[in-house]
């Protein structure tokens, strides 16, 4: 994510074109958030945050209710988008369309729901005659910024869940592709969300910053890159933080497990969005007693996928969104293959395409197995035993999801335990996710969950109220 992160922040011009990562014609505009404007934007939250506060949770839920049946009704319009601005499948933009449907659904669902509890004061000692509760209240203005690789549905997830708590949104969406965002925000206020509760802005380092740095923007929830991640916290001051900033997903798969599952699974996990998926398949640890049987049935179904034109319906494999996201990820592959990696099909690029790769015997210190590859590669190691494919799972410094394939129950229960990751797909590669469970990661730079009710109880404060008798 970082060098599409980069060359939106480069751009300086006042209206910026959006151009399609498949075929480069424009397909729409924004213009871009002088800094200047930056406190404008912020006295324009400031309204909204009372507005969205003022509002019942009824209405709220109303509103989100609405806006998931406008895009629901219009969700040809919404996938064409997603195709036009981020080189996505259509068929896998029809699903994030869907996705993105529930999740404002769920958020609706969350406003009305997670209202608070009731505080069991007399059953403590000292606290006989008291009685009360606590409510949850929203935080006031929340800083959401956005990645380019989900750009209807990761909005929602941030959008939808700040709106069920009453908050007010400046969204900041990748100039790569905003047009998806702009849509949403648009079918949000014809949904009747008052236009100063979701502000979008478009622009670059200067305009984050001082959007970041203002002490009334109460919250901040990223999802990009790790040192964008770092200058974001850098920079916040006292907020609160929410981070998601990737993964390097491994997927176990045992000598009982079902090979065409696992095989059929791990391709689509792998190639899904052409790679650029944060809990995507990228390292797969085979016991070596099946492994050279899933490796030659993975490469046949890795040949089989139909690599071009997104827009096309039988297309399974489109275009990175950059040609310089492209080249560095074929410059990865290419300083592993000279390190001792063995390409076993693809590392052809083609415009803005990478033609889905498998390498084997990939250096486990060189960049591609160490760093998140964002990309349609993927590497397959024999593994001996399940204690040595739970180290080398384990040993990359930050983790998302993972994924393991057996027939055992007790082994899946010892993955499912020992796993370091923020969860742990059994029999499923890494990239499953519902958008009502907690998502996030492990150890390193991870910070919050998303998953619409944990991003709504970060984005709300609890408020006690105790009477005494």
């Amino acid at each position: 994510m970082s060098e599409t992160l980069t060359a939106e922040l480069s751009t300086v011009a006042s209206v910026q074109a959006v151009t399609s990562p498949y075929d480069h014609r424009t397909v729409g505009t924004i213009h871009r958030t002088d800094p200047d404007a930056v406190e404008a934007v912020l006295a324009t939250a400031r309204a909204g945050a009372r507005a969205s506060a003022a509002l019942s949770r009824d209405a709220r839920g109303r509103i989100l209710d609405r806006a998931a049946q406008s895009i629901e009704d219009r969700s040809e319009l919404f996938a064409r988008t997603i195709v036009d601005e981020a080189g996505k499948t259509i068929r896998q933009a029809r699903k994030e369309v869907l996705r993105a449907v529930n999740t404002l659904r769920l958020s609706a669902a969350e406003a009305r729901r997670n209202a608070g509890e009731v505080v069991p004061f007399d059953a403590y000692e000292g606290s006989e005659d008291r009685q009360g509760w606590f409510s949850r209240e929203p935080l006031g203005i929340i800083l959401a910024i956005t990645p380019f690789n989900d750009p209807l549905n990761l909005v929602a997830h941030k959008v939808g869940p700040a709106i069920a708590g009453g908050n007010a949104v400046v969204l900041k969406p990748s100039a790569l592709t905003p047009l998806s965002a702009q849509l949403l925000a648009e079918t949000l206020k014809e949904a009747g969300l008052p236009d100063n509760v979701l502000t979008l802005v478009h622009g670059g380092r200067e305009v984050a910053r001082k959007i970041l740095s203002a002490p009334e923007v109460r919250m901040v929830s990223f999802t990009g890159g790790f040192s964008t991640g770092e200058d974001i916290a850098r920079t916040a001051g006292l907020k609160k933080l929410a981070m998601d900033l990737g993964g390097n997903a491994p997927v176990i798969v045992m000598d009982d497990a079902d090979l065409q599952k696992a095989v059929e699974s791990c391709v689509s996990g792998a190639f899904w969005a052409a790679g650029q998926n944060c809990v995507g398949v990228q390292r797969i640890l085979v016991h070596s007693s099946v492994y050279q049987e899933f490796k030659e049935r993975f490469l046949h179904e890795t040949a089989a996928l139909v690599v071009g034109d997104p827009a096309a319906e039988n297309t399974d494999v489109g275009p990175m969104i950059t040609g310089e996201a492209a080249r560095a990820l074929i410059t990865k592959v290419g300083l592993a293959a000279d390190h001792g990696a063995r390409i076993l099909a693809g590392n052809k690029i083609s415009g803005n395409i990478v033609h889905p790769t498998v390498l084997e015997n990939v250096p486990e210190d060189s960049r591609l197995w160490q760093e998140e590859a964002f990309g349609p590669v993927v590497m397959l190691r024999p593994i001996d035993s399940w204690a040595e494919a739970l180290d080398v799972a384990n040993s990359i410094s930050f983790s998302l999801h993972a994924g393991i394939f057996t027939s055992s129950l007790g082994t899946a229960m010892d993955a499912a335990k020992q796993i370091q990751a923020g969860g742990v797909m059994i029999n499923d590669s890494s990239d499953y996710r519902f958008d009502g469970m907690p998502f996030g990661g492990f150890k390193y730079g991870s910070l919050g969950r998303e998953g619409v009710r944990f991003a709504y109880e970060d984005m709300t404060q609890p408020k006690v109220v105790c009477i005494k008798n």
